[in-house]
């Protein structure tokens, strides 16, 4: 079959049209970014409290680990008061309970008993329950606000934004904490908890106009009487490194960025759940404490896109 292309008449024909243009969804103006951080996370449901209380509603809200739970029920459309009564159910202490029966033999016996890449402590059934629950069968691009959960993947180690697709499985890859949880497997890619390489994925809102950042510094541990506090002082050391180093570049990139690492007078686990009405109190102290920064920031982002548009 000849290409239609060599014919001469064809390849000298004019344009005589100008290419539609490309509809491209518009720059985030405001973003709000929520790290890992356990049941600390909930402090962002105290912010973002005030934020509306304020006016300010971001329209993307980028969510790592717990952080993505409590941001999806932002985006969602729920308000601040909804979404803490809805967060009390979704993360409690019995999620991480349920024990596999084959993992004992499986870290034991690794050859034996099938050891492989898809290995966790727990049973993720109830976990499942739990955002089946507070999220159906909604889809990340049907939100009222802009959403992008992020993961890690595990075979490369690099952050993956997830912004379409089941938001209960973009959720379930995102708190897929290694050794705990088995990954999830997502278009092809096995994806484990985002924390891994983007505590505070503050880079996953590069396009955003303005960006304001919660986060939280990982507890060293205070002492080292056993291997799991020895782990816990190295995964520590390297996830508050990790995330000061990602803010430094963004800062460095020129960002408008606003970063809130809310400090605990009290130490909180990653399943205090009794701790919840004062992180989400503390949320509220942290937000009037920023508010001038991040109303400021805001007005002069929009006074930047209005000079753009002169």
């Amino acid at each position: 079959m000849r290409n239609v292309l060599s014919f001469p008449e064809l390849r000298a024909a004019p344009v005589t049209h100008e290419p539609l243009p490309v509809k491209r969804p518009a720059a985030p103006r405001f973003a709000l970014v929520l790290g890992s951080g356990g049941v600390r996370s909930i402090v962002a449901l105290g912010l973002f409290e005030v934020l509306q209380q304020e006016g300010l509603q971001p329209d993307l809200i980028v969510g790592c680990s717990a952080g993505a739970m409590f941001g999806s029920l932002m985006a969602c459309g729920h308000s601040a008061q909804e979404a803490v009564s809805i967060a009390a159910k979704l993360w409690s202490p019995e999620v991480t309970r349920q024990r596999r029966l084959r993992a004992i033999p499986q870290m034991l016996m690794p050859k034996l008993c099938g050891f492989d890449e898809e290995f966790g402590l727990r049973d993720d059934s109830l976990v499942m329950q739990r955002l089946h629950q507070a999220f159906g069968n909604t889809r990340i691009e049907e939100l009222s606000t802009s959403l992008r959960v992020v993961a890690t993947d595990a075979a490369t180690g690099h952050c993956v934004s997830l912004n379409r697709g089941s938001l209960v499985q973009a959720l379930r890859a995102s708190i897929a904490l290694p050794f705990l949880f088995s990954p999830v497997t997502i278009d092809g890619r096995r994806l484990m908890d985002g924390f891994v390489s983007n505590p505070l994925p503050v880079s996953v809102a590069s396009d955003a106009a303005t960006v304001v950042a919660l986060g939280f510094e990982a507890p060293m541990p205070r002492r080292i009487d056993g291997p799991s506090r020895m782990l816990g002082q190295v995964t520590s050391a390297m996830t508050n490194n990790l995330m000061h180093a990602n803010l430094n570049a963004a800062r460095a990139s020129g960002m408008k960025l606003i970063s809130i690492i809310p400090t605990m007078e009290r130490r909180v686990g990653l399943f205090d759940t009794e701790a919840m009405p004062y992180l989400v109190d503390l949320g509220r102290r942290v937000a009037r404490e920023n508010l001038d920064q991040i109303r400021s920031q805001l007005e002069g982002a929009t006074g930047a896109d209005e000079r753009r548009v002169a």
